[in-house]
């Protein structure tokens, strides 16, 4: 086991171990979002007439990206 599985182990159903979950759990869906919105604004600065299009795309993938944050907040107070 990882050092990090050992303190996540130990610290289930605790303060700190909710907020371990879910840091990590905010991880995933932060590099998303940031990956997902610089592409959109590089697609929309290479053709400036599809960008309502882009935009569009990119609030739902954003929708998307943030029901996985969610969803991880909701594990915290499932795990106990």
């Amino acid at each position: 086991m990882t050092a990090l599985s050992l303190l996540a182990a130990a610290t289930i159903g605790t303060p700190i171990g909710q907020g371990l979950i879910y840091g990590l759990a905010a991880i995933g869906p932060g590099i998303g979002i940031g990956f997902l919105v610089g592409k959109s604004v590089e697609a929309m600065a290479r053709q400036p007439e599809s960008a309502g299009q882009v935009r569009t795309t990119m609030f739902l993938g954003i929708a998307f990206v943030e029901a996985l944050a969610l969803l991880g907040f909701v594990l915290t107070f499932l795990v106990k």
